[in-house]
């Protein structure tokens, strides 16, 4: 079955815009006006991405977002950002509470498309086999699962795939541009600020291994015990 895209926007003409690109694309859809209808939603099907309008009348996409990454059962759905132009700190807010990514309004269907499918993209077994042990840290890449000293922790696609890039070279300093290439290739269009936010959730995850990410002052992070 195809992988569902769900979308919480005000606009009609939005969602109707979305459903057609995105079941063009090969994607299920749904749309949504209001967070509590979206909220019955995913009580029935998880979708496999999130595309949230910040925005809204009533609850805001901020609200939202917040209210997902505190739901354990759908803390893990990844989360891409409709953002006006210009709104800097709604985007970088919108990172740190856990969203994966951000387009901005009005925005180009094939970047869309293309954000999408880098965020729902998962890594394979990569260098050094399936699992990745860093002192108490415990990366099970086939399953998509991290452990720190037995303890399981839940992150968002994109702090995934930035924990597993530095771990599968331990040691080894990865730059932001680096590790913004590994999010999105060639598609990126970020804020400066994106890695650092999603650095920081990142540590504040780990809890005791957060130690073993170090920031290298003007170069970038690494994962070294």
């Amino acid at each position: 079955m195809a992988p569902l895209i769900a979308a919480l926007d005000d606009e009609p003409d939005i969602l109707e815009l979305l459903k057609v690109n995105l079941e063009k694309a090969g994607y299920r859809f749904q749309g949504f006006q209001e967070a509590e209808d979206l909220y019955r939603s995913l009580a029935r099907e998880r979708p496999s991405l999130l595309l949230l309008d910040l925005m809204l009348p009533g609850t805001d996409g901020l609200e939202v977002c917040r209210h997902l990454r505190r739901t354990e059962d759908l803390a893990g759905i990844p989360i891409i950002m409709l953002t006006a132009k210009g709104d800097e700190s709604d985007k970088v807010v919108g990172l740190e509470l856990g969203a994966d990514d951000y387009v901005t309004k009005p925005f180009s269907v094939k970047e869309l498309v293309a954000r999408i499918h880098a965020v729902l993209r998962r890594p394979g077994a990569g260098e050094g086999g399936p699992r990745i042990a860093v002192g108490p840290l415990v990366i099970d890449q086939d399953k998509h699962d991290v452990e720190v000293a037995g303890r399981k922790i839940d992150l968002t696609a994109t702090e995934f795939k930035i924990l597993q890039l530095l771990a599968s070279q331990k040691g080894r300093v990865f730059s932001r541009d680096r590790i913004l290439d590994h999010l999105w290739g060639t598609e990126k269009a970020v804020i400066d600020r994106t890695v650092d936010v999603h650095i920081r959730n990142l540590r504040e995850k780990l809890g005791e291994a957060a130690s073993l990410v170090k920031n290298i002052r003007g170069v970038g992070y690494k994962i070294e015990e």
